[in-house]
């Protein structure tokens, strides 16, 4: 038998030695993986220090921070992720929701009306948490998430149904070629893949055991992008919004794309970490002329 205290602390020690983590990240992500080992709420364990564990406890939370140890992402371990408000089962067939791409999500439900239609097409949906998250807020819409990987769309699929939504239809398609050429959406909202293909990042941290096909595109990790943008048109309604996440250092060069491209209204937007995040344009006149 051992106390609940002194297991965090070392588990701690080895994160922070292992992973190079802050002390702070590290207790905290001890304690998730122990309160997860043990189906306890992480409180009772800061409100139990001297509690003792017994070696099936001890057993599965070593098996778990072993996992952690050799750089498996703990949305992984978990099977799971919190995104804007909503748990979200996530394998390793889909990328991990990041908070920053909760910017992604606000952005459209300003647009969104609360209680009108609206048709919403989610580029490159993974687990589906922002077409879910979309679905969910605004059930007026009508929201169809593609993405190119059936096992990623099994992933959306789930998620939706612990959701019981009803207004979200999956379709397996590369980016816009599945559609129908004739559908129009009045908002298209896309974080696909914009590192670059051989940019160091990918090999560390989280970011190595995620699916690389929803990470890199192209050599200045733009290809996706400009693809989606030069696309997009064909499939947006008149003053339809088109939304892309993209790098902290890209937001200049996507700008200049959407205002070659006659977008109207391109504005950029910036995260809670003040950083260069989501570039917006609507479908124009001209591009109707065209």
């Amino acid at each position: 038998m051992t106390q609940l205290g002194s297991v965090l602390r070392e588990a701690r020690q080895q994160l922070c030695a292992a992973l190079t983590l802050e002390p702070n990240v590290a207790a905290l992500e001890a304690q998730i993986l122990l309160a997860y080992a043990l189906n306890k709420p992480r409180a009772c364990l800061l409100a139990s220090p001297t509690a003792e564990l017994n070696n099936l406890d001890l057993s599965l939370f070593a098996s778990l921070l072993q996992r952690r140890l050799s750089g498996v992402p703990i949305a992984y371990i978990l099977g799971k992720r919190e995104f804007y408000g909503f748990e979200f089962c996530v394998t390793p067939d889909v990328l991990i929701p990041r908070p920053e791409t909760e910017l992604l999500v606000e952005l459209a439900l300003a647009y969104i009306p609360e209680q009108q239609p609206i048709q919403i097409l989610d580029l490159g949906t993974g687990s589906g948490a922002i077409a879910l998250s979309l679905a969910k807020l605004r059930p007026y819409a009508q929201v169809t998430a593609v993405d190119i990987s059936p096992k990623a769309l099994l992933v959306a699929q789930q998620n939706a149904d612990k959701l019981a939504l009803s207004n979200v239809h999956f379709l397996e398609s590369d980016w816009f070629n599945a559609l129908n050429p004739a559908q129009q959406f009045d908002l298209i909202i896309a974080n696909p893949p914009y590192v670059a293909k051989n940019d160091p990042h990918l090999r560390q941290g989280d970011v190595q055991f995620e699916p690389l096909i929803a990470l890199a595109s192209g050599a200045d990790g733009l290809d996706d992008i400009r693809h989606i943008a030069r696309a997009a048109p064909a499939f947006l309604s008149p003053n339809g919004l088109l939304l892309i996440e993209h790098g902290y250092n890209q937001q200049d060069t996507i700008i200049t794309l959407l205002l070659s491209l006659d977008f109207a209204a391109v504005t950029g937007h910036r995260d809670l970490a003040d950083v260069a995040r989501v570039t917006s344009g609507k479908k124009s006149r001209n591009m109707m002329n065209k």
